[in-house]
C-alpha cells in the first residue's frame, strides 16, 4: 500500500473518530444541559459505544439493543443492563422479541422516572412491534423486497411506520406520563429525526406511501399521527457533516488541499461512481470528500458484495489506466452488505491487477460480486464495529 492509500485510510478514520458513539455521548452529558437520568434505553447498531458514553454509576437500569456480536462481554456482566441481540438488515425472530422486551421494559419502570434513550441507525430492523395482520413472514418479504429493489430509506420508512406499532411515534403510546429525552446519532439525509431508526419517537411530518406491488400495497394502513408530550427533549449529536468536517481537517494537516462536495449521494452506486471519478479527472491535486447512502439494484442470483464496494469496483473500472487516482467508499458504521469489509480502497491499477490474476473486474461487477473480487486483489477495508453509523464516505484524488 502506498502513501496516498495510507493517507486515505488515516482521512477516513478521522471521519470516525468524531463522530465515535461513546465521545460524543460523554460530551454531551458532561455539558450539563440535562438532569440526571437513571433508565436508558439504548438501541442501534452503535447502541454499546452510546451507553459506553454514560458513567456506570449513574446507570440504574438499562436496555441495550443492537445487533448481532456487537454487543461486549462486559454488558453482559452487568446485572443493571439487559443486553438483547437482535436482527439487521432484514428483520427476523429477534426482532419481534425485542420489541416485546422493549414495551415490557417501559411498562415495568416507575411510572414518574425520566428515561434517556440514545438511538442510532439499524433501529428500523432490530426492534419491531407489528400492527394485526402482519407475522414475521410478510414483514421479511417486503423488507427483503424494498432492499432489493433500491426503496430510498425515506420511502422504506413511510412503508414501516404502516405495519408497525412502534415506529412513526409509536413508542409513546407505551412510555406513560415521564420526561424523555433522546440523544442520537443520525445515518438518514438531512437529519431528520423522524427517520432515524424509523422515528420511534417522532411522528411522520407526512408522505405518501412509494409505489408497491398491489400484494403490499392493499395491506398496509394509513399512518395515525401520534402527539408528542411537551416535556420530550432530543438532539442529534453525531451526523455525516461531523465526519466530513473531521476528515477534511485531518487531510489539510497532512498536507492535502481539501473540498467538501455538499451534493448527498443517494443515486446508483455505478452511476455515482462515474460521476466520482469524473471530478477527479477535472480537479487534480485536490482531495474530494464526498457522503451519503448509494443503492444497488441487484441482479437475480446476486452474489457477495455491498453499496460500498460495489461503488469503488465501478470507480475502479470508470479510472482504468489513470495513473496516480484513488478512491476509497466505506460505511461508516463497519459493515457492507453481508460481508466483514465496511468498504474498499482502489486506484487506477486495480482493474489491471484482477487481469493479471485471470478475473475481470466487469463481471465481478455485472454479477455483484465485489467482495468477491477484492478478496482476491486486495484493497478491502475491513474495521469491525465502530461505535457510530453516518452513514458512507467516500474519498478520492488524482495527483
Amino acid at each position: 500500500m502506498n502513501n496516498t492509500q495510507e493517507d486515505l485510510l488515516s482521512i477516513f478514520q478521522a471521519g470516525l473518530n468524531a463522530v465515535a458513539g461513546k465521545k460524543v455521548v460523554k460530551q454531551e452529558l458532561a455539558a450539563g444541559n440535562y438532569k440526571k437520568y437513571s433508565h436508558f434505553v439504548a438501541i442501534g447498531k452503535a447502541a454499546e459505544a452510546m451507553l459506553s458514553g454514560v458513567p456506570n454509576d449513574e446507570i440504574c437500569s438499562a436496555l441495550l439493543i443492537s445487533k448481532h456480536a456487537h454487543i461486549s462481554e462486559q454488558f453482559y456482566r452487568n446485572d443493571r443492563i439487559t443486553c438483547i441481540e437482535s436482527d439487521h438488515p432484514i428483520p427476523k425472530s429477534a426482532s419481534l422479541k425485542a420489541g416485546e422486551i422493549l414495551l415490557n421494559y417501559l411498562e415495568n419502570l416507575p411510572k414518574s422516572e425520566p428515561v434517556l434513550f440514545l438511538i442510532s441507525g439499524g433501529a428500523s430492523a432490530l426492534v419491531e412491534f407489528l400492527e394485526e395482520g402482519w407475522d414475521l413472514v410478510k414483514l421479511q418479504e417486503l423488507t427483503d423486497y424494498l432492499l432489493s429493489n433500491a426503496y430510498s430509506i425515506d420511502e422504506m420508512n413511510a412503508v414501516r411506520r404502516r405495519l408497525s406499532k412502534i415506529k412513526g411515534g409509536g413508542l409513546w403510546r407505551y412510555i406513560g406520563d415521564r420526561p424523555v429525552t433522546c440523544l442520537m446519532i443520525s445515518d438518514v439525509p438531512d437529519d431528520d429525526p423522524a427517520v432515524i431508526g424509523s422515528g420511534l419517537l417522532f411522528p411522520s411530518k407526512g408522505g405518501s406511501l412509494p409505489a408497491l406491488p398491489k400484494k403490499w400495497s392493499e395491506k398496509l394502513a394509513d399512518y395515525k399521527y401520534i402527539t408528542v408530550p411537551n416535556n420530550f427533549n432530543w438532539k442529534i449529536v453525531a451526523c455525516l457533516d461531523q465526519a466530513k468536517k473531521a476528515a477534511k481537517t485531518h487531510a489539510e494537516t497532512l498536507g492535502y488541499q481539501v473540498e467538501i462536495i455538499s451534493e448527498f449521494l443517494n443515486k446508483d452506486a455505478e452511476v455515482t461512481a462515474k460521476g466520482c471519478v469524473d471530478i477527479l479527472k477535472k480537479n487534480k491535486n485536490i482531495l474530494m470528500i464526498w457522503g451519503g447512502e448509494t443503492t444497488v439494484k441487484l441482479p437475480k442470483n446476486a452474489k457477495k458484495g455491498g453499496r460500498n464496494q460495489h461503488l469503488a469496483l465501478a470507480a475502479a473500472i470508470a479510472m482504468d489506466g489513470l495513473k496516480d487516482t484513488y478512491l476509497l467508499s466505506a460505511g461508516t458504521d463497519g459493515s457492507d452488505g453481508f460481508t466483514s469489509a465496511t468498504g474498499a480502497i482502489v486506484n487506477g491499477e486495480t482493474v489491471d491487477k484482477g487481469l493479471q490474476e485471470q478475473i475481470n473486474a466487469k463481471d465481478y461487477l455485472r454479477y455483484a460480486d465485489s467482495n468477491s473480487y477484492f478478496m482476491q486483489i486486495g484493497g478491502l477495508i475491513e474495521t469491525g464495529s465502530t461505535g457510530t453509523n453516518v452513514m458512507d464516505l467516500v474519498l478520492g484524488i488524482s495527483v
